[in-house]
């Protein structure tokens, strides 16, 4: 199911979506899995699945933590994507996460073919630009599934119309500059990206925007702008802040994802 999906169900409320991020298989296969469908069960329009990699590209220390828990205890790409098929089959889109490198060591094709396979939507690849993996464009193609690349407040007019030309489901727009982390108030950069994305992107792509949400009332700011509300370190913080606790995580998990949920249906949109 593409990305597409929950960007038009969330438009037809006249809302933007909600997007949540965890690493997969934090902090095991089966408690990713739960604490997932409960993200969606609580709110969350469309799931972000981290492969976890021993390089963090975009990760601040809190999602490193998290990866770097999920490493240790021996993950592998085969587990994501049984985390992937299992949260996939409850209908929310799911797509993956991911640095370039996992990809191209597993084939880009045979990638390309587990993800369709196990159900996802898309890949987001943070640290390739469109041209430089035209592979990966075509194998996407060929599936149906979404390319999803990353514009920033760095990017020139020429990269946002090319990076916004190449993608399909929606354009990640990162907010802020640095790595990724739950701030205390949202970029004041965020707004004008997502209008100058807007203004040279394809008609009517969807522009989510993430680093640094971690709250309601945060999540409603950026709703009133943005088409999508990206939410990974404060959802990650919720299970990282209850080790060895596994109903104590999933029922933070619940509580934050439903007061994001509530976030953006309070965004008047603009």
């Amino acid at each position: 199911m593409s990305t597409s999906f929950a960007f038009e169900a969330a438009k037809a409320e006249g809302r933007a979506a909600l997007v949540g991020y965890l690493p997969a298989c934090f902090p095991s296969v089966e408690v990713s899995i739960e604490a997932l469908k409960v993200m969606a069960g609580a709110g969350c329009d469309l799931i972000e699945l981290g492969l976890p990699y021993s390089d963090p590209v975009m990760d601040g220390p809190t999602i490193q933590a998290a990866v770097q828990q999920t490493l240790d205890a021996g993950a592998r790409v085969d587990d994501v994507f049984r985390v992937l098929e299992a949260v996939a089959a409850t209908g929310t889109p799911t797509v993956i996460m991911t640095a370039w490198n996992p990809v191209e060591r597993r084939g880009v094709e045979r990638f390309a073919q587990q993800l369709h396979d196990a159900g996802g939507a898309g890949l987001i690849t943070p640290d390739v630009t469109p041209e430089a993996v035209p592979e990966w464009s075509a194998a996407a193609d060929a599936r149906g599934l979404d390319k999803i690349f990353l514009v920033a407040p760095s990017s020139t007019d020429e990269r946002i119309a090319m990076t916004t030309a190449a993608c399909r489901g929606f354009v990640y727009a990162t907010a802020v500059m640095g790595v990724t982390g739950a701030r205390a108030t949202t970029s004041e950069l965020a707004a004008p990206l997502v209008a100058r994305t807007r203004s040279l992107a394809p008609a009517g792509l969807p522009v989510g925007v993430g680093l640094g949400i971690s709250n309601g009332d945060q999540a409603a700011e950026v709703a009133e702008y943005a088409d999508g509300v990206i939410v990974g370190s404060a959802l990650v913080r919720a299970v990282l802040d209850h080790p060895g606790d596994r109903t104590g995580a999933l029922a933070a998990l619940s509580r934050l994802t439903e007061d994001l949920a509530d976030g953006v249906r309070r965004g008047v949109r603009s």
